[in-house]
């Protein structure tokens, strides 16, 4: 699923924490029997969700093929579906038997490990091998011996381009001659500045865009795993800051602020050529840029930005009574059948590598892309990306320090270094709150 706008629930956490450490025995766990039983009992289970996934219609399919069990579907608007599962899980009950897990969300959960079931202990191993690699990995915790939740959908990103603004800068538009030429961030800004010389226009709409080409493919941005600032000069985030102040130093970084109605406008108008989205964003793009119908393509990016932006796990709290019914239906959604399903009906996209190959996925056409089959495309961007940088805790607060650093640069024409200065100084501020 998406993850934009999403409110981080850090308040909540130190008393997570010290719920774990006050009931982290093995007291209010249930019986094993109880947990996995496989009795012909109707057994309900109840499914938190969040956005748009048609896993109610999924859900109703499972349920004729399986009469005994029912599953209540509860899909919320992602903040408030992660707030209220924290605070569950924080209190020790009223959590769901199954919950998505949003996956720039998933760190913070993962300091409850024994409030969710190991998914390896459940049968996950018999399916590890149908799904990336990259993905499957950062759904473990870091021993590699705890599986907390199965992969869903992905958020691979790619270059989306105006073909009309391409060919009046003398570029190609086919979508393997783009690639070949933008192969490289050199060629990148070189491409960027033969469009603003030819329309006026800007390359990339924003500077958070210019600044995610390098942010969203790095191993380590903000924070590592021992949850410490990585903010140092040779840093990824500064190297993301860096190449961002130089793309609108050469003019061709856009003002439009993603998912606001200037930005939509212009999506609709051509007022920039490129943006760096993940699958999901075609979607939208579909449904809100009538006057654009055949005037955008996709083409992948360079190695150096392959990156992952959104998607989503679905775990198992430990409070169920129905550990096994519960895995046994996630492992069904999840897979690959079903998520072709998903991505048909709902545009989720697969972290299933199987579905790649699949004649319904290869030969899905996009008119709004001038019929284009888009799928390969993204598909190719999911098998370029080498893993999920860990976000931890205070990702938001901090990206958007730097970010109000950029966005002084370039509106205010503050000194960079000076406002990177300013930025770290008010992250380190935040780490000791």
């Amino acid at each position: 699923m998406k993850s934009f706008k999403h409110i981080a629930v850090f308040g909540l956490l130190a008393l997570l924490v010290v719920s774990l450490v006050a009931c982290s025995g093995d007291g209010d766990k249930e019986a094993s029997g109880d947990k996995n039983s496989n009795s012909n009992e109707e057994i309900t289970l109840d499914f938190w969700t969040f956005g748009a996934t048609g896993y109610e219609d999924l859900a109703k399919e499972y349920e004729d093929q399986n009469p005994n069990i029912k599953i209540k579907v509860k899909s919320s608007e992602t903040a408030d579906h992660h707030d209220a599962l924290f605070t569950s899980l924080s209190a020790g009950s009223g959590a769901p038997d199954i919950a998505m897990l949003e996956i720039d969300q998933f760190d913070r959960f993962k300091v409850a490990q024994d409030r969710f079931e190991n998914l390896y202990d459940l049968g996950a191993n018999d399916v590890k091998d149908q799904y990336l690699d990259w993905k499957w990995e950062s759904g473990e915790n870091v021993d590699r011996d705890f599986l907390f939740g199965l992969p869903t959908d992905i958020g691979p990103k790619a270059l989306y381009y105006r073909t009309d603004l391409f060919e009046q800068a003398g570029l190609p538009t086919d979508p393997e001659e783009v690639e070949a030429l933008i192969n490289s961030p050199k060629a990148f800004e070189e491409a960027g500045l033969k469009v603003k010389e030819a329309t006026g226009m800007p390359f990339v709409d924003s500077i958070e865009m210019a600044f995610r080409a390098y942010l969203d493919a790095a191993e380590t941005a903000y924070l590592t795993p021992d949850n410490e600032l990585n903010l140092g000069a040779d840093s990824e985030v500064k190297k993301a800051y860096d190449y961002a102040v130089h793309l609108n130093d050469l003019g061709i970084v856009g003002k439009y602020e993603m998912w606001s109605p200037e930005w939509a406008n212009a999506v609709n108008k051509g007022e920039f050529a490129a943006e760096l989205g993940a699958g999901w964003l075609k979607g939208w793009m579909e449904g809100n840029a009538p006057e654009a119908v055949g005037k955008w393509k996709v083409a992948t990016l360079p190695t150096e930005f392959a990156a992952n932006w959104g998607g989503s796990y679905i775990a198992i709290p430990s409070e169920t009574k129905h550990a096994q019914e519960a895995y046994d239906f996630i492992e069904w959604l999840v897979s690959p059948e079903n998520q072709l399903k998903s991505f048909q009906s709902h545009g989720l996209f697969p972290s299933a590598h199987s579905v790649y190959e699949m004649e319904e996925f290869t030969s899905n056409e996009d008119e709004f892309f001038g019929s284009q089959a888009t799928a390969p495309v993204f598909a190719k961007a999911a098998q370029d990306i080498t893993g999920i940088g860990y976000k931890g805790e205070k990702y938001f607060p901090v990206h958007n320090e730097i970010l109000n650093a950029l966005k002084n640069v370039q509106n205010n024409n503050a000194d960079p270094e000076k406002e990177w200065e300013a930025a770290v100084k008010r992250a380190e501020d935040l780490m000791k709150r």
